[in-house]
């Protein structure tokens, strides 16, 4: 029988994921559990320290980064920089089996790059090429699954907002981070495109080439609409990423970079106006308010849950399990797979991240960075998983109605599969994450 505090820390978790599931908003539920039972557990006093804790979170220089990060991808949206860079990549890989749908991967990556905004991508790649892919005959549930897989991309590719978040939560360095996700997610990358590739020769009718003709004529001009497609796009990913990566800026200054970029490259397109940017700073508001305000719950509730010792008992149960180090390794990426059906990654990040994390690190040595890069590749798979994956509500808004959603649910189910089994080797080969690593820091 555990004692009386970490049995309250139990009854607590169990009420927050209670209200979770009777459809309360995450932050309330955060909130009112963190507040509730850190009035039983610790009395009126307890109310001194929150604000404390809360002030101390809310101040961190690291956090300025989100919104940064989120105003140049809301910014490079409204550039119409997606839609030129699908034109052109869909003529350029036109020729092969599936070439459409792979150059909407890579579009995808490039976007991830750049932007980021998992959102923004997967509504853009639906509306641009969605309806090219269904005229040209390729298989629905293709064409859904890719759109899906690339405009998720975003969460793993720097610049992604997930990492900066697990940064912050596991006290490691963001920059660490971005140069370790690098090339976990071009393994992604090269996955789909893979994949796309063999179901191309494999089942041809499922993913047509673009007729000999248009690719032709595309060919008299590729390398000048090609360059001026990708010049924009490489010129700002070059200026924040390598910016972090070769230690010039922090990753919120390489973030302050990367919205005044996309501001400059929305003024480039012609598509700069106050209404626009009314709209960017609007959307940015609304995106980081939400984030912000989940962060405020979950620092309440975790002040409360490790103040019960809920984190010890955690601990406990894990260190109990007779697997060794990979065994708890896999039982806590199973309980991160399995969650993000339910909830998205916000909440996973700020609950269950702080609570399931430590033991790997200080119990079983795992390296802080690289676990990082794991969870957030499998943090990707909440995107995608049904019922609650958001790129499928994404693409459920922007699809044709011949387009149901079970062609979307069962359209991303191979592509969870390949997240898996980058997910693997990544735990199978550490390398992948430190190879760039060591290169860059030396």
């Amino acid at each position: 029988m555990p004692p009386w505090d970490q049995t309250l820390a139990a009854l607590m978790f169990v009420g927050m994921i209670a209200f979770l599931f009777f459809g309360f908003p995450v932050a309330f539920s955060l909130t009112f559990t963190g507040l509730f039972f850190g009035l039983i557990g610790f009395g009126l006093p307890f109310f001194d320290l929150l604000p404390l804790r809360i002030w101390g979170t809310m101040s961190n220089f690291t956090l300025i980064a989100v919104p940064l990060f989120v105003f140049m991808g809301v910014a490079l949206e409204k550039s119409g920089l997606a839609e030129e860079l699908l034109e052109t990549m869909a003529l350029l890989f036109g020729r092969l089996r599936g070439g459409i749908a792979i150059s909407v991967v890579v579009v995808g990556a490039i976007l991830a790059a750049s932007t980021g905004i998992v959102g923004a991508s997967v509504i853009t790649m639906g509306l641009v090429s969605l309806p090219t892919m269904l005229r040209r005959g390729y298989d629905k549930r293709l064409i859904t699954g890719t759109i899906c897989a690339a405009g998720t991309l975003g969460q793993i590719i720097p610049p992604s907002i997930i990492l900066v978040l697990l940064g912050d939560i596991m006290g490691v360095s963001v920059g660490d981070l971005y140069i370790g996700a690098f090339l976990p997610g071009f393994v992604l990358v090269a996955l789909y495109i893979i994949y796309i590739l063999v179901l191309g020769q494999w089942k041809p009718h499922l993913a047509p080439p673009i007729p000999k003709e248009e690719v032709a004529a595309f060919q008299a001009q590729a390398i000048k609409r090609v360059a001026v497609a990708l010049a924009p796009a490489f010129t700002l990913i070059l200026a924040v990423l390598g910016s972090i990566f070769w230690g010039i800026a922090s990753p919120t200054e390489g973030a302050a970079v990367g919205a005044a970029g996309g501001l400059i490259l929305t003024m480039l397109k012609g598509r700069f106006s106050m209404s626009m940017l009314r709209d960017v700073m609007r959307t940015t508001t609304r995106i980081t308010s939400l984030a912000f305000i989940i962060l405020i719950g979950a620092n309440t509730f975790g002040l409360v849950f490790r103040g019960l010792n809920g984190d010890k008992l955690i601990q406990t149960l894990l260190l109990g399990l007779p697997f060794g180090g990979y065994g708890v390794l896999a039982v806590v990426m199973l309980v991160i797979f399995f969650l993000g059906f339910f909830i998205d990654f916000f909440e996973i990040c700020f609950i269950h991240i702080p609570i399931l994390t430590p033991v790997l690190v200080q119990h079983f040595g795992f390296n802080p960075v690289w676990l990082g890069v794991v969870i957030g590749v499998n943090l990707q798979t909440s995107f995608l998983t049904p019922p609650f994956g958001f790129s499928l509500f994404y693409l459920r808004g922007v699809a044709p109605p011949e387009v149901t959603t079970g062609d979307i649910y069962h359209g991303v189910i191979p592509f969870v599969g390949l997240q898996l089994l980058g997910l693997i080797l990544l735990i199978a080969f550490p390398e992948i994450v430190f190879s760039l690593i060591r290169l860059f820091r030396g």
